[in-house]
């Protein structure tokens, strides 16, 4: 389907897929070669996402993986701030997002000039969450888990997890353009409060989204529902990555959300030859 969302006043086309490139001010995300822990990294490794294409620099101050501990406020605040202004002045001409589940974060990093609100907890573990979005007209990706960080993979019964996830955004999307809220960006949360079976399960069925109306983001970049099917590591996860970002976009993602940009690029490039060639081409 052909999506656009409104950016600080400027339509940005959803119609052909887009890579958001993962910019961690972490020193503690799951894949290594992610981790950036001062700001001379930091703008390096934007650069060379840029050069290589990236649509959306995704930044974020607080490592997500399972089972890890809640980064204090204040941490998190100071992580990411004056680097995203930094960032922010350097790169003017791409579309930035911050990666955080509270409000205040999320206010702080809009004033300094982020596009797009990128929460992994669909709102529920900050109830100023929608509100703020909603005030503050940018775009949210409303992704799903099923609990914090620490506790999620605890946490992966369902009844139907497609039903149940479908609902429960149905819900969301609701109370949020009820606020006021305008651009909606699902994420179904891959390894998110989900076993490696269910992981699969939803890509496979990642359709089924597509009646919600709004475009589909996906994070399946070097992830555990890889590298544990395939008993290797995160960093030999890049063929696994292409290989499932290439189903996603057959099901119909928008956003490929990834730590190598280049390769997505060219995933996308050659994903798109196929859909664009027809009989009348040849």
């Amino acid at each position: 389907m052909n999506y656009s969302i409104n950016c600080q006043g400027k339509l940005f086309d959803l119609s052909s897929p887009k890579v958001m490139g993962i910019l961690n001010l972490t020193p503690d995300s799951f894949y290594e070669g992610s981790r950036n822990l001062d700001l001379k990294t930091a703008i390096l490794k934007s650069e060379q996402m840029i050069e290589e294409g990236v649509d959306i620099l995704d930044v974020g101050a607080m490592s997500t993986r399972p089972g890890i501990e809640e980064l204090p406020l204040e941490e998190e605040k100071n992580r990411l701030i004056k680097p995203l202004q930094t960032l922010r002045k350097m790169f003017p001409q791409v579309l930035f997002s911050v990666d955080t589940y509270r409000a205040e974060i999320a206010e702080m990093a809009v004033d300094t000039g982020v596009d797009i609100v990128n929460d992994i907890s669909g709102g529920d573990f900050d109830e100023k969450m929608f509100e703020t979005v909603a005030r503050l007209k940018v775009p949210y990706i409303l992704m799903h888990t099923s609990d914090k960080p620490q506790f999620m993979q605890e946490n992966t019964h369902y009844e139907n997890i497609l039903t149940d996830i479908h609902l429960g955004f149905g819900r969301k999307i609701k109370k949020l353009y009820s606020l006021g809220a305008k651009d909606i960006i699902l994420d179904p949360g891959f390894g998110f409060g989900k076993t490696t079976d269910q992981n699969y399960f939803l890509l496979k069925n990642l359709a089924f989204f597509s009646e919600l109306n709004s475009p589909i983001l996906v994070g399946l970049s070097r992830k555990s529902m890889i590298y544990k099917c395939l008993e290797t590591t995160p960093q030999d996860s890049l063929t696994g990555t292409i290989v499932l970002n290439t189903l996603a976009l057959q099901n119909g993602a928008s956003i490929l959300r990834v730590h190598d940009v280049k390769e997505a690029k060219h995933t996308i490039e050659l994903f798109s030859k196929i859909e664009n060639t027809t009989f009348e081409n040849l």
